[in-house]
């Protein structure tokens, strides 16, 4: 029987290195792949898989095992083997986020990792391989942000979200570009002077992260593995990531519902929230 462990902020920056070595390796890998010859396969949803993402996540899988063997993993594309509720804490992944930017030969797909303990993301990292960028946090302990060119990585920005501008200046919704609904685009609307900033997969997260977008809401459902890694860093930013009525988000608790996110928030500036 596995015992439960459970990682505090303490611990998770010590694993905050070597994760992030496991999750540039992992961007190796799809970048490593050829795009005009890859396979490509159907999921049960409809969605596309290919070798890319199997590379990836083979990677994580097995950089984990040796890292912190003793800690559950939820992985997209190994999900039918999950086993909620996660007690403690796990690792929530997903090996390539945006495969249909990677088909379709854009640049803006990523790997998440993120460290959840108690169902709310703590530790997360963001990187966009072919943008060469990575975004990374652990809540209450700040954010950062990382050139990467191959292996190496850069220095170590620290990035803070930006608060809302005064006096009817505009905010900077990140919208998805094949994901968009109606509920999103109201909401958008009645920001004031909003301005929609096009942006694929969880490079919407950094972006908030950083400071170079306000808020990016999307009421129409996505998986955990698409958020865990975004909320941690945008909440270790600055900000908050919340359900379509504020409150907060739990991850690992149930997989009746296919791991799905109804609907959420991320807020750049958490004094918005609930700005409806």
């Amino acid at each position: 029987m596995q015992v439960m462990r459970i990682i505090d902020g303490a611990a998770a920056s010590g694993l905050m290195e070597p994760l992030t070595a496991l999750v540039v390796k992992a961007g190796q890998a799809i970048l490593a792949v050829d795009r005009a010859a890859m396979r490509i396969e159907g999921k049960q949803d409809g969605s596309p898989v290919t070798e890319a993402d199997l590379a990836a996540d083979r990677i994580i899988a097995d950089g984990l095992a040796q890292l912190a063997g003793d800690v559950p993993t939820l992985s997209e594309e190994q999900a039918q083997l999950a086993s909620p509720p996660f007690q403690g804490s796990f690792f929530l992944i997903d090996p390539l986020d945006g495969t249909k930017e990677f088909v379709a030969g854009r640049d803006e797909f990523t790997v998440n990792l993120a460290l959840v303990t108690s169902g709310e993301p703590l530790l997360g990292i963001v990187s966009a391989p072919a943008l060469g960028l990575l975004w990374r946090g652990i809540v209450g302990r700040g954010a950062e942000r990382m050139k990467v060119n191959g292996a190496t990585l850069g220095a170590a920005e620290p990035i803070h979200t930006r608060k809302l501008p005064t006096r009817g200046g505009p905010w900077i919704a990140a919208v998805s570009r094949s994901h968009g609904d109606p509920t999103s685009e109201a909401f958008i609307d009645n920001r004031p002077n909003a301005v929609r900033r096009t942006i694929g997969s969880a490079v919407k997260f950094g972006r908030i992260a950083e400071g170079s977008a306000d808020i990016y809401p999307r009421f129409g459902p996505t998986s955990e593995w698409d958020v865990g890694a975004g909320c941690a860093v945008v909440t270790a930013a600055g900000g908050r990531v919340t359900d379509g009525k504020g409150g907060k988000l739990r991850f690992g608790q149930r997989s009746d519902t296919g791991f799905i996110v109804p609907e959420f928030i991320a807020w750049g500036d958490p004094q918005a929230v609930g700005c409806y």
